[in-house]
This record gives C-alpha cells, structure tokens and sequence, in this order.
C-alpha cells in the first residue's frame, strides 16, 4: 500500500470519523428492528459496512495525497490492471506501522463488521470454545476477502490512485497482515471487553462505562459506528445507562 499516508495519523480521517460518529449517534437511539428470528449472516448489511469503511478511508487518500490525485487523470482500464499486474514480492515500501499496526487495526473493523452481521455468534464474549473459534475465523475470512478487494479489488488502491502501477510499490504484505492481525486484534479487543470492561463496568456510571469501552476497543467502536450504533454498543449485554 505505498504512497498511503497513515490513514488514522492525518486529521482528515479524524474528521470524518467524528462526522461518522455523529451521523451513527442519530440512527442508534431507536435500535435495530428485532431480529431474534434470523439465523443466517446478513451479506448486505456486512458489505456495505465495510464499503463505507472503505469509502471513508480511500477519501482520506484522496483528500490528503497529491499524487493520488494526480492518478486520477490518467487511463482508467490500463492503469488499474497495470496496478494489479504490478503486486510483486512482499513489500510495499510502507513504514513498519502502517503495515504492522495500521492494517491489522483495519482487519479488525472489517472483522467486526462481520461478527455483528452474524446473529448466530454476534453475542459471543471470548472463550476457548468451538462456537467462539469458528465466530472469528469466519471474520478473518471476511477480513481477508474485503482487503484484497481493498488493495487490488474494483473499489481499491489500485483503481483509485493506482498503486502497484510503479514497481515496489504493491506486495503480499498487505494482503496477508491485515486479516492475520486483525484477527489479533480482534482478540485482543475481546479479552479486554471480557477481563478487564466488563469487570470494571461494575457499580460504574455510564460516562466511565463510555469511555472504557471506546478507549479499550477502538476497533469494535468504528464496527458499531458503521452499523449506526453508538460506538460503545455491546450485542453482549445491556446498554451503559443500565446498572
């Protein structure tokens, strides 16, 4: 993913988050419609969360990078496929965080957002169980199907700007660290919310439960956000202003 700027270091994602924030906030306050008699995973909703996620982030691009821009000028059909042709080797000429730390925080969302679009497993907290196991494999294949269409796919970095049109500029890294660590991260994020939000939600007020849930899983917060719940909505248990 050369050329990208660090799309949570730069103030425009900051932005458009708290519009994202915002405009999720609106929706929340009514819930979903009860939904208690589906079963199956719901392909819609997970697909266009994540391209929202996507959309925010490839504007983000757009917004802060010149040659991004630049890019856009020139001829669509060959450029984009020149970019894909030109995924080679592992790196991408990124820094060590973006790669590392940036992308498996985005596997994370996209991870999220399938979990939360499965109503058989959405309710599960970590465990070392069969059901819990299968829940987070299955995001990390959404994870792994929405950043490949992220990197190469029709609505990607190499259609929008063309990255991987110059050499060195595209590798596997991307492809392969942001599910694989996202799955990390989700896991992370779920022993946090077990172990360490749960317990201190205890005889807490709903400021203090706010802010240990946004703090302590940022990357369920933006999966919430992108559904329009509030970010610190859990399918796991009440609400923050319930004792």
């Amino acid at each position: 993913m050369a050329r990208q700027a660090s799309v949570h270091s730069i103030p425009g994602f900051r932005s458009c988050a708290v519009l994202l924030l915002l405009l999720g906030a609106g929706r929340a306050w009514g819930g979903e419609p009860a939904t208690s008699e589906d079963t199956g995973f719901r392909w819609g909703h997970a697909l266009l969360e994540s391209l929202e996620f996507t959309a925010l982030a490839h504007g983000v691009r757009v917004a802060a990078e010149a040659d991004t821009r630049e890019a856009l000028k020139g001829p669509f059909v060959r450029d984009y496929v020149g970019s894909v042709e030109g995924l080679h080797g592992w790196g991408d000429g990124d820094a060590f965080h973006v790669n590392y730390v940036q992308h498996p925080v985005e596997g994370a969302i996209f991870g999220f957002t399938q979990v939360q679009n499965d109503p058989r497993y959405k309710t599960l907290e970590f465990s070392n169980s069969r059901a819990y196991w299968r829940s987070r494999l299955k995001a990390t294949g959404w994870s792994a199907l929405m950043s490949a269409q992220f990197e190469v796919g029709p609505f990607s970095e190499a259609s929008i700007g063309n990255v991987g049109l110059r050499r060195g500029t595209a590798g596997w890294v991307d492809l392969v660290v942001t599910p694989a660590g996202g799955l990390g991260v989700m896991l992370l994020e779920d022993v946090l919310d077990k172990y360490v939000i749960r317990p201190f939600e205890t005889n807490r007020g709903p400021a203090a439960r706010v802010l240990v849930r946004g703090f302590l899983n940022p990357d369920r917060s933006m999966a919430n956000m992108l559904r329009g719940r509030v970010p610190w909505h859990r399918d796991s248990r009440a609400g923050v202003t319930v004792p």
